[in-house]
């Protein structure tokens, strides 16, 4: 018996919670696709805070990024791996693609949906989670600053059933990159041209973590004197690849980590920073939702924002699966 294995619940508040950062940030298209996160905030007031919302139907669907999520996880339930779980992960995603009406899929649909299904938790279990987090990526994104998205965000849910500290996060992304840049070497496919851009990921999280103090490993992270939803829309300008922040998976990971770096412990907190903005809201919503709710469970969650989620069957039976596989006899 393995006396580090995480608890079953910490694989089921890590799907509940992803699903309803995603029905929290999308709120049926009105606040993904709102671009002021003041304006959000004063909506969410006016509704009555987080305790006053039933995420539920019809008002607060799950988007695509929570369909496709299911899709992933469901997929690596069956056990399979190498080339027959990239045929069935293949298989799932196009026919999650009937289950899009009204969820307005787009560029980022499958960024970060690996996120939440920390199948292969344990440090020595590394090339694992790289090759399946690349492969999955690449299926939809096959360029670094997509398929590195998925990456980040499957490694930073492993690190947090790990539970390395927070700090050390970033970090340990950029040690992974090469892990990464090796295995796409051993593919063959396509290597040249993903070098000529591979530099942009890893510079981009150089610069960030400079920014927050964290180079070194060390925290806390430094955040700018004032940090509210005007501020933070602007930070997050400023680190996308293009005019929608969190659109791209270079910039989502980024965002959930800073949120989290920002939370602590409040859940009300994480999602005023990666809900609640004036960007992809519910993409960095998932992957915020997942390692918040990985590493503290449900304790000082409002019971409605998930208690009815659509899905939320799939979403429990999944993590209990995902969570026997890892840690069989747990």
């Amino acid at each position: 018996m393995d006396s580090k294995a995480p608890s079953v619940d910490s694989y089921v508040s890590a799907m509940l919670l992803s699903a309803a950062g995603d029905a929290l940030g999308y709120r049926n298209q009105l606040w993904e696709f709102c671009k002021s996160g003041a304006q959000i905030h004063k909506e969410l007031s006016d509704l009555g805070g987080l305790q006053k919302i039933n995420a539920s139907l019809p008002d607060w669907p799950v988007s695509d990024d929570t369909v496709l999520h299911l899709a992933t996880a469901e997929s690596l339930a069956t056990g399979k791996l190498d080339e027959e779980l990239y045929h069935e992960l293949a298989t799932r995603y196009v026919s999650a693609m009937s289950d899009m009406e009204g969820r307005k899929p787009g560029p980022t649909s499958i960024l970060g949906k690996l996120g939440s299904d920390p199948r292969f938790p344990r440090p020595s279990e590394l090339p694992l989670l790289v090759a399946v987090s690349v492969e999955s990526g690449k299926m939809t994104h096959n360029h670094p600053t997509g398929y590195l998205g998925s990456l980040a965000s499957a490694l930073f849910t492993a690190l947090a059933v790990q539970r390395v500290p927070l700090e050390l996060w970033g970090l340990r992304l950029l040690e992974t990159l090469p892990v990464a840049l090796e295995y796409i070497r051993s593919t063959g496919s396509d290597v040249e041209r993903h070098m000529e851009v591979w530099d942009y990921f890893r510079e981009s999280w150089q610069r960030y973590l400079e920014e927050r103090g964290l180079s070194q490993g060390s925290g806390p992270a430094v955040f700018p004197p004032l940090y509210g939803p005007e501020e933070r829309d602007k930070e997050y300008a400023r680190w996308c690849l293009d005019d929608w922040a969190g659109r791209s998976g270079h910039d989502a990971p980024m965002m959930a980590y800073d949120a989290l770096l920002g939370a602590g412990d409040s859940w009300e907190e994480l999602c005023s920073r990666s809900m609640f903005h004036g960007g992809d809201s519910d993409s960095t919503g998932v992957i915020a939702g997942c390692c918040w709710g990985a590493q503290y469970g449900l304790s000082g969650v409002p019971n409605g924002n998930y208690n009815e989620l659509e899905y939320r069957d799939r979403l429990e039976s999944a993590a209990r699966s995902l969570h026997q596989l890892a840690w069989p006899g747990h």
